[in-house]
């Protein structure tokens, strides 16, 4: 696999950094999760199957846990001896935390030159902000993401997904990878600044028009992708269920419009988005009410367009597209996991699918480092370490 060789110590919680972890675990990274003494909270958020979350099984799969106190002596011995071991770090303290418990990019560079050290924060470890606490909903409202998610009602809506959060996973991952490339030709590691912000704020290239063209913002409603465009709008049928249109080319235009018989109202739908195309979304929005869900899928089939029903979350995992491309796995226990969307002809992911027990690991790493069975009992019991049976 891709990452064979490559370890990983993260000392992340929730979803940004352990998720991207997991991807790097999937690719055959031994990813090594330092987990704090009452364990990741995301073991017990949401509903569980066997004694463990479900988010919890989609972001710790194949991992190992330890669980080592960063304020013992003794435990930032072994977390020191660890570092000098792994290839990237990954941490999502508060700024300042790391560096306060004297194991910050100066401290373990020192005892590992070639670390890939990797701290995602909110907002960033300097700036105005970087001090201030936020997750995902309140990064969404202070860049924007919420105000453009307006509701028909006029007013901001709760996100659906946890972008900011994404984002952040996607943008720390992409930045370590190119971070151990540049290390195999130069041997030399590097610290990276993930804001979870900033990385939200990158995804934002096909809405800035009005920003940065007019200095205004947008009025969200007649913008291209959210609801100004008649080929790029959500249509409610007649038996309550819905449907989109999400392709704006002329060709798209051409083919449906045609197939309804108004073939002339496609000379507005080369005009700009807004108040020009109301007469075709008030066409389309008639149409489609005038009829059920299944007499649009079966007239849309053999129509060159871009569309699809409104499926719910259940029915949206049921669909066999995404059985074929292997993205819902099933364990030994019968439980699922969603499955890895890197996908490579030469050495593709072998996700492992058993999830480990809090600090089922530390002893066994411990050993690893050179200490022994004295050793690992009196830090056990100077509280240098949790282990995984007196947790239990």
């Amino acid at each position: 696999m891709k990452l064979q060789g490559i370890r990983v110590l993260d000392l992340s919680l929730f979803l940004p950094g352990p998720h991207f972890t997991m991807m790097m675990a999937d690719h055959g990274a031994e990813v090594i999760s330092l987990e704090p003494p009452g364990g990741e909270p995301v073991r017990q958020i949401g509903l569980q199957q066997d004694g463990l979350s479900v988010w919890f099984r989609n972001v710790y799969r194949g991992k190992k846990s330890i669980n080592l106190n960063l304020k013992s002596a003794a435990g930032k011995q072994a977390f020191l001896k660890l570092c000098a071991t792994v290839d990237v770090l990954v941490e999502a303290f508060r700024p300042g935390v790391m560096q306060r418990l004297g194991l910050d990019y100066a401290a373990i560079k020192a005892v590992n030159p070639g670390i890939v050290y990797c701290s995602i924060s909110a907002y960033g470890q300097h700036g105005p902000k970087a001090q201030q606490p936020a997750h995902d909903l309140s990064i969404q409202a202070d860049s924007g993401a919420v105000f453009i998610n307006e509701g028909q009602d006029g007013k901001p809506a709760m996100p659906g997904m946890p972008v900011a959060d994404m984002a952040g996973s996607l943008m720390a991952f992409s930045g370590v990878l190119m971070a151990l490339l540049k290390k195999q030709q130069s041997g030399q590691g590097d610290y990276l600044d993930i804001s979870m912000q900033d990385s939200l704020i990158a995804w934002y290239p096909n809405v800035m028009g009005p920003p940065f063209a007019e200095q205004r913002s947008p009025e969200v409603k007649q913008e291209r992708s959210w609801g100004g465009a008649a080929f790029y709008q959500i249509y409610e049928t007649s038996d309550g269920q819905f449907l989109t249109l999400g392709g704006s080319e002329l060709k798209f235009v051409s083919h449906l419009l045609t197939a309804l018989q108004r073939p002339d109202l496609i000379e507005l739908c080369k005009l700009p988005p807004g108040q020009a195309q109301q007469p075709v979304k008030d066409f389309l929005r008639q149409s489609f009410i005038s009829q059920p869900l299944s007499h649009w899928q079966a007239f849309l089939a053999d129509i060159d367009v871009c569309w699809s029903p409104v499926r719910d979350l259940y029915q949206a995992m049921q669909e066999p597209h995404l059985q074929q491309r292997d993205m819902l796995l099933t364990d030994k226990a019968g439980n699922q996991h969603l499955g890895v969307p890197i996908k490579y002809q030469q050495e593709p992911a072998q996700p492992r699918l058993q999830l480990p027990a809090f600090s089922e690991h530390t002893e066994a790493i411990l050993t690893e480092l050179g200490y022994s069975r004295h050793d690992i009992q009196s830090m056990q019991a100077g509280g240098a370490f949790v282990s995984s049976v007196s947790k239990a």
